[in-house]
């Protein structure tokens, strides 16, 4: 990484121990750390009490232990006083008369803090309360470890001066409590939080750890690390697997089980704090609570091959089977969006022009949905082809099939004419193929489907999608209009994999291969002549860039809120087998310009149905100046280094 983009290292560690040897295991815990650090580890997490092992049982009341784990710290902050890394260990540490589980952080030979324990297991298996004190049993703020002045606090939150980052620590059973002390952490700043843990293996248990970190990293809207002891605890009654994670704002980022060594990735700051900024809801009825901040010098790791997966399709799931299921969802949303909207009206008719494309067959095929939902004749959907000059026999063809094979009502009304009357009647030249031409026949269609409406009493449904309501890429008041979008909040990126969904679950036959066509249709809007073989010869993504490019930049605008450099420093990585790094950035350039100046055209767009994290509705979810500048925007992209 050129620039570090707010990106941070972190590991979670399991190292090679011996139960009651902290000098075996200290040993371990630095070579795992200087390892580490050759990978540009900035902060680094090591399970509970691996100093001496979690299961020495009775023997953590034995002073000799204690005060060897002390002079093993003593040389793990004396081998690691070099290292540009933080550093959390877990040993048990006397204080108040009393000894406390405890997670000590380090960072060039100096102890930066001690975090007890707040919630100790007092059950069967796990029984700590009988050696440990809880947090809330602590009377010091401050206590002398290692010839140091420690702050001693379960409200204790680390701050790097340089970065922007926070962080927490809970250890294992925390985590299980109603409510985690990492709750209250995030909300008072910290958006990293570690977890040094001694969680033993069960049945089924690492699948409820793996999803009860990612439920907890995605409701503090923070990174989260995990460390479990290992295999090499004691089995007298249990086994422990070393059970590592990684995760941010609910997604897994890394995972493993190992008995040595660790696991890395980079977590991305800049994304959890716009997340937190954008979600109104994240600092609600805070519970203000007396935390103490610890300042240190860390900065974010720069200069690093990116360790994390840079999804190049984001509104896409890349697991097939959650793919399916989102899919299957989304349809649903869009017809229950619309079968809705029709009865709160008392419609019971509905218009939609069908050109043989991808986003007017999705708007067909949710239209079909909702009118089972309401148990409506499909003869009551009236599908109306207008031919015009640039349709090909294709499109055209593949129009009908699908018409015909869902059983809903055909009109056919060819446009030509009225354009040719159009061109006359404002002395245009028809063999000027300009914006006027195109956009002429894109509004002749959408004045036929509102008169249609009209006379039938029904309404005409639009077929524009995300993607397009993002470039502008619409004819005001042609295709831009209708009397509901049920497209409008999916990207073009997805609405392929909805076509062929449907195809593969609810059709075969005719309609089946007709569905597969569409899909491999070049996406176009054809409203210029077919070439001499009558193929089609305007490609939209000739003119606007891949769409491909182009949901990649819309998501990582508006989700993550992410500037200019970053996206195309995510996108070299995301399409690096794809695209070349100039197409890359002058997409990127041409995406801004766009998105800037058709906000006019989202201003006053029809109602549609939200189905994502992401959406351009101006009632709701995107709210700008119609006239709002992008030369900010251009300047960093005429900037950015290639």
């Amino acid at each position: 990484m050129d620039k570090s983009f707010e990106y941070m290292r972190v590991a979670s560690a399991v190292p090679s121990l011996k139960v009651a040897d902290p000098n075996y295991n200290t040993k371990e815990i630095i070579k795992i750390s200087l390892k580490a650090s050759e990978q540009g580890v900035r902060v680094l997490v090591f399970p509970e009490l691996c100093m001496t092992g979690y299961t020495c049982q009775d023997l953590f009341n034995q002073k000799t232990l204690i005060n060897e784990c002390q002079e093993a710290l003593k040389l793990l902050m004396e081998e690691t006083k070099y290292l540009n890394m933080l550093i959390a260990v877990g040993m048990p540490v006397i204080a108040d008369a009393q000894l406390f589980n405890c997670a000590v952080i380090l960072k060039e030979g100096k102890i930066l803090g001690l975090i007890p324990k707040t919630y100790l297991p007092n059950y069967k298996e796990f029984y700590e309360i009988r050696w440990f004190a809880p947090a809330d049993k602590r009377i010091s703020e401050v206590i002398t470890l290692c010839e140091q002045e420690v702050p001693f606090n379960e409200n204790l939150l680390f701050k790097d001066d340089i970065s922007s980052l926070c962080l927490g620590v809970e250890i294992c059973e925390d985590l299980w409590a109603v409510i985690p002390p990492s709750s209250y952490h995030s909300i008072h700043g910290a958006n990293l939080i570690l977890n040094l843990s001694a969680s033993n293996d069960l049945v089924g248990k690492a699948d409820y750890r793996r999803e009860l970190v990612k439920l907890q990293s995605s409701k503090c809207i923070s990174s989260y690390v995990y460390s479990c002891a290992g295999e090499e605890e004691s089995t007298t009654d249990l086994v422990y697997s070393g059970h590592c994670i990684i995760a941010e704002n609910g997604i897994l980022l890394e995972e493993d089980k190992i008995c040595d060594g660790f696991i890395y990735s980079d977590i991305d700051l800049e994304q959890i704090n716009n997340g937190r900024v954008s979600c109104n809801t994240f600092m609600t009825n805070i519970e203000k609570r007396d935390y103490k901040y610890v300042n240190f010098n860390l900065g974010c790791s720069e200069n690093l091959k990116l360790k994390r997966f840079v999804d190049p399709r984001p509104f896409v799931p890349s697991n097939p089977e959650v793919r399916d299921r989102r899919v299957s969802d989304i349809l649903n949303i869009q017809a229950t969006g619309l079968s809705q909207r029709m009865k709160k009206i008392n419609s019971k008719k509905a218009l939609i022009g069908i050109s043989g494309g991808l986003d007017s067959t999705l708007a067909l095929i949710v239209i079909v949905e909702a009118f089972m939902k309401l148990k409506l004749p499909l003869i009551n959907i009236i599908a109306v082809i207008m031919p015009g000059f640039g349709t090909s026999e294709r499109t055209y063809k593949n129009a009908h099939t699908i018409i015909s094979k869902l059983g809903v009502s055909l009109r056919e009304i060819s446009i030509k004419d009225a354009c040719i009357q159009h061109f006359k009647d404002i002395d245009h030249d028809i063999n000027n193929h300009d914006v006027t031409y195109e956009n002429t026949q894109a509004r002749e269609r959408t004045q036929i489907l509102m008169d249609l409406a009209n006379q039938e009493g029904g309404l005409v449904v639009g077929t524009g999608d995300l993607s397009e309501l993002a470039l502008g890429w619409s004819t005001y008041n042609g295709d831009h209009m209708s009397m509901y979008g049920v497209n409008s909040g999916v990207p073009k990126t997805l609405i392929k994999y909805l076509v062929k969904w449907y195809a593969d679950n609810k059709t075969r036959g005719e309609l089946q291969e007709a569905l597969y066509d569409i899909c491999n249709t070049p996406v176009s809007p054809e409203l210029l002549p077919p070439d001499k073989e009558g193929n089609i010869r305007q490609f939209t993504e000739n003119s606007v860039g891949s769409y491909d490019l182009n949901d990649f930049f819309l998501f990582n605008m508006i989700r993550n809120g992410f500037g200019p450099e970053k996206i195309y420093f995510l996108a070299k990585i995301a399409f690096k087998e794809e695209y070349d790094q100039e197409v890359i950035l002058e997409t990127l350039k041409k995406f801004y310009k766009r998105f800037f100046t058709q906000q006019f055209k989202r201003s006053c767009m029809p109602d549609g149905v939200k189905v994502g994290s992401v959406s351009l509705s101006p009632r709701g979810d995107w709210k700008m100046p119609s006239d709002a500048s992008y030369e900010l925007w251009m300047k960093i992209c005429e900037n950015i280094k290639k």
